[in-house]
This record gives structure tokens, C-alpha cells and sequence, in this order.
């Protein structure tokens, strides 16, 4: 595909140039408007742009997790939302009910493929044991009805249309009748219309409630470009769309037009189009397609380890705020607090904190950190997990091996039991510390 090709590599460069970067704010913000110049050139919508944009400049500030930098957030970031406006991480399937009646009705706008998609989708559903049959309620364009008379016979499908037929709703009911002992997945394909053709919008709102189809799929042409958002906002407008079949995506598509389509109808693109042959149509999936937009597999791994890191520091996060932490856990968790500000600040605004741990402690805590840390890493395992059984003689060992006096030691011991009591007395008060 060539779109993915020109679109890849623009992306790939991007990406290794932040990453060969330092990584400080200037290159970050360079990043963001070479994201933005490549997303406007492959006439993703302009609002959709902005959207992301937002998102990336946030992360700017955003304190990343421990052994992470702020070029990975960004990249998660930009990964993230790209999956998330193409149907997210799961595959979106078409739901089909074998022992009932589905009702496809396809829209779209003129020369989007709507036909030869309407065969394709035919042809793979056959292929899945469903019973399919089509039907052509295009009274409008001259040749509709041939085409898909002869896709239906070339893949040995039920059809029904005629020729000379002047009102497509009338049409529609009569094939879904026909067809509808022999077939339980029937393709409406309607007529192309512009968001602009008012009558045609509202006839195609009429039959949407005459047949009343168990799905409505919109139909995108890839190449149509920044039109598709309005396009696809129009007609989901009319008739709420439930799913999108993008088109012509293997030619010189630029393909901003799945993304900014998904995002106006709020729907998944769930099958894409690959070419002119009937096989050439697969099911959609938004983590590969953005893997190929990417040009690089290993983002995805970045962005999962990222989210992990964040959901472990969560739980740590939250079994402090229960007081269930040892020595090293404490020292830890002070070194995040840390990141979002002072440590005597932001424990202040704590209930209870303020009241329990004089100003002197809190700043005494935060300049005896290293000095902790030391400490800590010159105990033994069985004595951070139960700091009770440090006696006199254990406190001069470890002392000794952290380069430290022994009164260091005791003043570790004293603030961690303090911190102890006032998170649990916190929890008995019923307040709820919000942990992000």
C-alpha cells in the first residue's frame, strides 16, 4: 500500500529523530509539529490533528514512571491515540446472527466502491457459512443494477433489482422479501449520495426506517481525503452509522480518511479494501494498521510496558496509603511524592499529616534520603520487612555499613513508624487519598 509506505516513512523519521534527540523540551515540541505536518499531509482532519496535538503537549509535563522518559510518553502517547480513534485495541467484528434475518444497508457518497464492496462483503460472508443474497436499490445510477446482477452470479449469490425501477425504497422491501426465505444476511446497496443532496440524505433516512437494517455500514472511499470527516459526519447524522468499510486503500490513498471518518461517527472501521478482486477484502485491525502507520512493532511493546509500570507504582501506591509498606517501600514511595513537588507541601495538604509531622521532620525526610537509602541497602532482608527487630546491636552493624551514625538509624526508625501511624490514622478517619 502505497499510502502506508509514504506514511511510514515520514513517521519512522519523526520517531528517530526524537529519539536521537535529548529528549528536553525543544525537541519534544519539534517532535509534536512534525507529528502534525504528517498528519495534515495525509489529510487526517484538522480537528482530529488539534486533538492529538493536545494530548502529546500534555505529556510534556507529565512526570514519567520510574525507568521511563518523556520520549517514551510521548510515543505511547501518540500510539495510544491513534489506536483509540480507529476502535481501540479489540477488533471490532461484524455481529451477525445466523438463525435470524441481518439487514446490511450500505451508504456512502458516489464512486466511493460501494458495489464491488457490497459483493466483497457478499463473497466473504459466503465464505463463512452465512447465506447471503444482495440486493440493488440504486435507481439512480446507470449500471448499478448489471454490475452487481453480475458480481452476485460471479460469486454465485441470490440477487435481486430492477432495472427500470424508479422509487429505491419500494425496491429495497421488495428484495429483502424476496431473498429473505433463502438468505438470512441480505446487502442493501444503495444509491451514492453527497452530505450536500439533501433529497437524497432524505430518502436515504426513509429507507433506513422502512428496512430497518440490523446494521448500517458507511463505505469510504481512502482517497477522498480531509472530505471524509464531514462526509462521514453528515451521513451519520441521517442515519446513525454503525460500522465503516474503507475503500481503494492500496492505490495512491493518502488514508487520513479512516481516521477522520471513525472519528466522526464515533464507529469502527471494521473491514478495509484492498484492491479490485473480489479476495481482496480483510477484516480491520486497528493495532496493526497503526504498527504499519508507525513503521515500528516495538511501540507497542513501549506502550504496554509503560501501562504496566504505571498500574504496578498504582498498587504500590495505594498499599502505602493502607500503611502496608516496609523500610525500602517507604523510601520509595517518598521519591515519587517527591516528583510532584516538594514533599513537606504537598504532605501538608494531607488531613492529619500537617497536624502530626512538624515542618522541621518533613524537611529533615527529604534531606536524609540518600542518607536512608544507604542505610536500607545495608540491612538485611528480614529487617526491612520487620524494622522491630533492629536492636542496639543491629543498629550499630548497619551503621557501620552505610557509613552512617547510629542515631541516623534511629531517626529512619522513628519517621518510618510515624509515617505508619498517621497513614493508618488517616484511613480510620475515612478519608480516601486519590491515587492516580
Amino acid at each position: 500500500m502505497s499510502f502506508l509506505k509514504d506514511f511510514s516513512k515520514s513517521l519512522l523519521d519523526a520517531i528517530n529523530k526524537l529519539r536521537g534527540s535529548t529528549g528536553d523540551e525543544a525537541a519534544l515540541k519539534e517532535f509534536i509539529r512534525d507529528i502534525q505536518r504528517i498528519l495534515l499531509k495525509a489529510d487526517v482532519n484538522v480537528n482530529i490533528v488539534l486533538e492529538i496535538s493536545k494530548k502529546l503537549q500534555e505529556k510534556i509535563k507529565e512526570e514519567p514512571p520510574q525507568g521511563f522518559t518523556r520520549k517514551d510518553l510521548i510515543l505511547k502517547e501518540l500510539y495510544d491515540s491513534l489506536i483509540e480513534i480507529l476502535g481501540g485495541r479489540t477488533k471490532h467484528r461484524l455481529q451477525l446472527n445466523p438463525d435470524s434475518l441481518n439487514v446490511i444497508m450500505l451508504v456512502g457518497i458516489q464512486g466511493s466502491g460501494k458495489t464491488t464492496t457490497a459483493a466483497k462483503l457478499a463473497y466473504y460472508l459466503k465464505n463463512r457459512n452465512y447465506k447471503v443474497g444482495l440486493v440493488c436499490a440504486d435507481t439512480y445510477r446507470l449500471g448499478a443494477y448489471h454490475q452487481l446482477k453480475q458480481l452476485a452470479e460471479k460469486i454465485n449469490v441470490p440477487f435481486y433489482g430492477e432495472p427500470d425501477a424508479k422509487d429505491s425504497i419500494e425496491l429495497a422491501l421488495k428484495g429483502i422479501e424476496a431473498l429473505s426465505d433463502k438468505c438470512n444476511v441480505i446487502i442493501v446497496d444503495t444509491a451514492g449520495r453527497h452530505k450536500n443532496e439533501q433529497a437524497l440524505i432524505e430518502e436515504m433516512k426513509l429507507m433506513a426506517s422502512k428496512i430497518n437494517p440490523t446494521h448500517v455500514i458507511l463505505v469510504i472511499d481512502a482517497t477522498i481525503g480531509q472530505a471524509a470527516y464531514n462526509q462521514a459526519k453528515a451521513f451519520n447524522e441521517a442515519t446513525k452509522i454503525g460500522s465503516i468499510i474503507l475503500t481503494k486503500l492500496d492505490g495512491s490513498a493518502k488514508g487520513g480518511g479512516a481516521i477522520s471518518a471513525a472519528k466522526a461517527t464515533n464507529s469502527r472501521v471494521i473491514f478495509v479494501g484492498l484492491g479490485e478482486k473480489i479476495e481482496e477484502f480483510e477484516e480491520f485491525d486497528p493495532v496493526s494498521f497503526t504498527n504499519q502507520l508507525l513503521g515500528l512493532g516495538d511501540i507497542d511493546l513501549l506502550s504496554r510496558k509503560i501501562e504496566e509500570a504505571r498500574i504496578e507504582q498504582k498498587i504500590k501506591a495505594e498499599k502505602f496509603m493502607r500503611g502496608e509498606f516496609n523500610l525500602k517501600e517507604l523510601v520509595e514511595q517518598i521519591k515519587e511524592f517527591r516528583k510532584l513537588g516538594p514533599l513537606s507541601k504537598l504532605l501538608s495538604l494531607l488531613p492529619g499529616f500537617s497536624i502530626e509531622l512538624p515542618e522541621d521532620a518533613l524537611k529533615e525526610a527529604e534531606k536524609n534520603l540518600d542518607k536512608w537509602e544507604a542505610i536500607i541497602n545495608s540491612m538485611t532482608k528480614e529487617e526491612i520487612a520487620n524494622p522491630k527487630i533492629i536492636d542496639k546491636s543491629r543498629a550499630r552493624r548497619i551503621a557501620r555499613g552505610s557509613g552512617t551514625d547510629v542515631k541516623d538509624v534511629e531517626k529512619l526508625l522513628m519517621a518510618y513508624n510515624m509515617m505508619k501511624r498517621n497513614v493508618k490514622r488517616l484511613k480510620r478517619l475515612g478519608f480516601n487519598v486519590p491515587i492516580k
